[in-house]
C-alpha cells in the first residue's frame, strides 16, 4: 500500500481540526492539475505542515479526485469542510497561492483531492516528518508501507488511530490499521456529489446538458430511506429533472430508460418539454461499477414513481 505525505496549509489544518470529527474534507489544490495518480481509493494521505512546524499532524483516506471545477460549486458541495469559513475566504486563499491581484467575484477553478474519514492529531501526538522529506518538496512524497520509512511512518500513524472512529461510520467496515488492507470507504455528501459529476463527465444523463451550475447528483434511493452516498446510487440530472425525479414524476427503469408519468400533465396541464424525453436511454458512465444499481432503480420505479 502507498501513503502520500502531503505538504499542508497550516491554517487549513487548524481550521478543520477545531471542527473534528468530520466525515470528509476537501484537500483542494490551487493549481490546474487535471489528475492525481499517486493514490488509489482507500489509500491514506497524510498532512505534513509547512516548516517550521515540520510534522505529520493527521490525514484522511483518498476517495476521489475532481479535476479543476468552479469555487462556487466546491463551496456548495463542501462548505467549511474546504478549510475556510466562506466562499469569499476560499477565493482569497486561491489568490494568495496563485499570487495575483484580487478579482471581484471571480469563480476560480481548483482541483479537489477528496478525503473521507479524516483524522487530526492533538499537538502532543504530532509525528516528526521523515528525514528524507526535504524542505524543498513543494507538494508531497509517496512512500511504500512495506518498506523502510513508509513502513515506520504508517506504524506510528496506525498506533494513533487504531481506536479512532467517525460518527456514522460503524455500519461500514473500517481500515485495519495494523495491516495495510484497503476497504471500500463510505462517501460523504460532498464527495458523492463531485464523484457523480465526474462519472457522468459533467453532463446530464438525460439531456446531455453541460452547464455545471444546473447539474445535480440525484440519489436514486434517498438516504432517509436507507440509501447511501455511493456512486451507484446516483444519477447526474439537470436541477428540474432532479426535482421531478425526487417527486416521482419521472423515473429510470432497470433497463436505463427514462419514463415520464402521465400525472405530470394531469397535475399541471403541461409537461410537453419533458415528454419528449420519455423512453430516452440514459447516458451512462463508462465504468460499469459506477452505473446506477438496477435494484435501486427498481425500488424508485415501484415506490416513488407516480403511475
Amino acid at each position: 500500500m502507498r501513503i502520500y505525505v502531503a505538504v499542508t496549509d497550516n491554517e487549513w489544518f487548524r481550521f478543520l481540526s477545531e471542527r473534528a470529527p468530520l466525515d470528509e474534507v476537501n484537500f483542494w489544490q490551487p493549481g490546474q492539475a487535471e489528475s492525481f495518480r499517486v493514490l488509489s481509493p482507500g489509500e491514506p494521505l497524510l498532512f505534513k505542515l509547512h516548516a517550521p512546524e515540520n510534522f505529520i499532524v493527521g490525514g484522511g483516506f483518498f476517495a476521489h479526485f475532481t479535476p479543476p471545477v468552479q469555487c462556487s460549486l466546491v463551496w456548495q458541495s463542501f462548505g467549511e469542510k474546504n478549510g475556510v469559513v466562506s466562499l469569499e475566504e476560499l477565493r482569497k486563499k486561491v489568490e494568495k497561492y496563485r499570487r495575483h491581484r484580487p478579482i471581484a467575484y471571480a469563480d476560480y477553478k481548483i482541483g479537489c483531492i477528496l478525503l473521507v474519514q479524516p483524522f487530526f492529531f492533538p499537538r502532543d501526538q504530532w509525528i516528526p516528518a521523515p528525514d528524507d522529506f526535504h524542505l524543498n518538496i513543494v507538494k508531497g512524497k509517496t512512500y511504500d508501507t512495506s518498506l523502510g520509512t513508509g513502513k515506520e511512518v504508517w506504524r506510528m500513524v496506525s498506533e494513533k488511530i487504531r481506536h479512532w472512529s467517525v460518527p456514522g461510520s460503524s455500519p461500514q467496515p473500517r481500515p485495519v490499521y495494523g495491516d495495510p488492507i484497503l476497504v471500500k470507504q463510505r462517501l460523504g455528501q460532498g464527495t458523492f456529489r463531485l464523484s457523480v459529476l465526474d462519472n457522468y463527465q459533467r453532463r446530464c444523463a438525460i439531456t446531455q446538458e453541460k452547464i455545471v451550475p444546473v447539474l445535480e447528483a440525484a440519489h436514486i434511493k434517498p438516504v432517509s430511506e436507507g440509501g447511501q452516498h455511493t456512486v451507484d446510487n446516483g444519477i447526474l440530472l439537470k436541477s428540474d429533472l432532479h426535482t421531478l425525479y425526487d417527486r416521482g414524476y419521472v423515473t429510470v427503469a432497470p433497463d436505463y430508460k427514462l419514463h415520464v408519468s402521465k400525472r405530470l400533465k394531469d397535475d399541471f396541464n403541461n409537461g410537453k418539454y419533458y415528454y419528449q424525453f420519455d423512453k430516452t436511454e440514459l447516458w451512462l458512465p463508462h465504468n460499469a461499477s459506477e452505473r446506477p444499481n438496477r435494484e435501486f432503480l427498481e425500488w424508485h420505479a415501484d415506490t416513488v414513481f407516480q403511475r
